[in-house]
């Protein structure tokens, strides 16, 4: 409808101002217009329409500035760049205009007001609006305090356009023009490139994987589980959103009173698996298995696929009960067992037969040629008094042997974390030889850790990874700096992207009002 609606207004503005009785015929009942709006001049009124014209640049700067820095500060990478798209596309929309319709400003009035250039569209007001517009959008979190304030950036817009006319700067459909185009511009690029459903506006210190449960979503899940999978789903609710950073975590409910654990995935997942790798290829090279993947079906499959290999070769994890496609290629759900009683290993009492069994399972892991990936205290689980594994997402087949000692690494962590690191060492001894834990505390550094283990570690502040290097037998340090054509090429890509894109808003920060002088 904003597509449409824009097409259409800068159609008639176009056929009407280009044909020249038309053009006449317009011009003549907005001066008219003009005319009654001049014989209301006062002193005091033009004081007023000179501060409020020369206050719409600072405004548009202000508000431009602002999203800009709340962008930055909440991580809002998408919604800036969209907001600073949306500033040059009216910038460049505006320019293109004015010159193809070359309408002079309004004659035979006394012109009150400074202004540049043609009138048609008013400049000003489209980037006075794109601006607003867009800083709403960015920063002001959808519901009613939003539309509270697109009621006062309407004021500020009514104001601002009445000063136009007010100081004879612009004709009346100047205005509207500017309008139609400031506010639709940016609407079209955040409904099209960053949607309100997939990136919302948010303040608090949440998971960007989490997506919100609404009437709509749950919905879809309840009738996917039913036709896909044969479950009559009674209640859906989050569960354990804390310990999960790459989806959203679900307790499923079915008529008959059984409980399931389900994990949904959409596609912003698939686009932070992709930029999650790429930023730890620019950081430290390519690491094993750190290709992303093409698409959100594959990523699904994967980890379905990872709980079926590694129940096979009788490593304790839950079990799946398969995948719903709720939109393909979009979300789609991951059912599985849901562990009654399981609490997570840093909430349960650690002995010695529990310890032997989770150095167990990281050596049942080797043998069977896989690793985990992602040991942490949200992932080793505690149910019946046995170890669980869930949270298979990151596993690897034919991992390299660095990769295994990594695994075991951040288990012999994650035990000491609840227990004495020297009686964690002393068990490790009966199950790896000393050149593999020496191998393994080697491995242990900030890019190896997940990061739950790293902020356990500095909440417990025992020095837990200094005392396994001093049990350890000495190994010289692994290096995890991993140089390679694609890594070159990414931060030479990189770097020249930023460049660029930071030149061209320094270069036009003048047109897209971020100058207000």
């Amino acid at each position: 409808m904003w597509g449409a609606g824009t097409l259409a207004v800068v159609a008639v503005c176009f056929v009407v101002l280009v044909n020249d009785g038309a053009a006449r015929w317009l011009t003549v009942r907005e001066l008219d217009l003009l005319d009654g709006l001049e014989n209301l001049r006062h002193a005091w009124l033009t004081d007023l329409a000179r501060f409020v014209q020369d206050s719409v640049g600072w405004v548009t700067a202000v508000a431009g500035w602002a999203a800009i820095v709340v962008s930055l500060w909440w991580r809002r990478v998408r919604q800036l760049l969209v907001l600073l798209a949306g500033l040059l596309a009216v910038a460049a929309i505006s320019l293109g205009i004015a010159r193809t319709v070359a309408r002079p400003r309004p004659f035979g009035l006394e012109l009150l007001g400074e202004w540049v250039g043609f009138s048609h569209p008013s400049r000003p007001i489209a980037l006075l609006v794109a601006a607003l517009v867009g800083a709403v959008l960015t920063t002001v979190p959808d519901g009613r305090l939003r539309r509270r304030v697109w009621v006062g950036v309407a004021a500020v817009v009514v104001v601002a356009g009445l000063a136009e006319l007010y100081l004879g700067v612009s004709y009346l459909t100047d205005v509207l023009a500017a309008i139609a185009i400031g506010t639709a511009v940016p609407i079209l690029l955040h409904r099209a490139i960053a949607p309100e459903r997939v990136f919302p506006v948010r303040y608090r210190r949440g998971r960007s994987a989490h997506v919100d449960l609404d009437d709509e979503r749950v919905d879809a899940i309840v009738t996917g589980v039913d036709h896909q999978l044969g479950l009559a789903v009674s209640e859906v609710r989050t569960h354990g959103l804390e310990g999960s950073a790459g989806s959203t975590p679900l307790e499923l409910r079915t008529a008959d009173g059984q409980r399931l654990f389900a994990k949904l995935y959409a596609r912003s997942h698939l686009r932070a698996d992709r930029y999650y790798k790429l930023w730890r290829r620019l950081l430290y090279g390519r690491l094993e298995d750190e290709y992303h993947f093409t698409s959100l079906r594959r990523f699904v499959q994967y980890e379905d696929y990872m709980l079926l290999l590694m129940a096979a070769n009788e490593i304790p994890v839950p079990r799946t009960h398969g995948i719903v496609e709720l939109t393909p290629e979009r979300e789609y759900l991951l059912v599985g067992e849901f562990l009654e009683g399981a609490v997570e290993i840093g909430s349960a009492p650690v002995d010695v037969p529990l310890i032997d069994e989770a150095l167990g399972m990281v050596r049942r892991l080797w043998n069977a040629g896989l690793a985990h990936r992602d040991i942490k205290p949200a992932n080793v689980m505690v149910h019946d008094g046995h170890i669980r594994l869930i949270d298979v997402a990151f596993a690897e087949v034919l991992p390299s042997p660095w990769r295994q000692a990594v695994d075991l690494a951040d288990m012999l962590l994650v035990l000491a974390l609840r227990s004495d690191p020297d009686v964690v060492w002393e068990r490790a001894g009966l199950q790896f030889t000393a050149d593999e834990l020496g191998e393994a505390v080697a491995s242990a550094r900030g890019v190896t850790l997940p990061s739950q283990l790293r902020t356990e570690l500095r909440r417990d502040g025992r020095s837990l990874l200094e005392r396994f290097k001093e049990l350890a037998p000495r190994h010289e340090p692994i290096r995890l700096q991993r140089w390679s054509v694609a890594r070159v090429v990414s931060l030479l890509a990189g770097v020249a992207v930023a460049v660029a894109g930071a030149s061209l808003v320094a270069a036009n920060a003048d047109n897209i009002g971020l100058v207000p002088w």
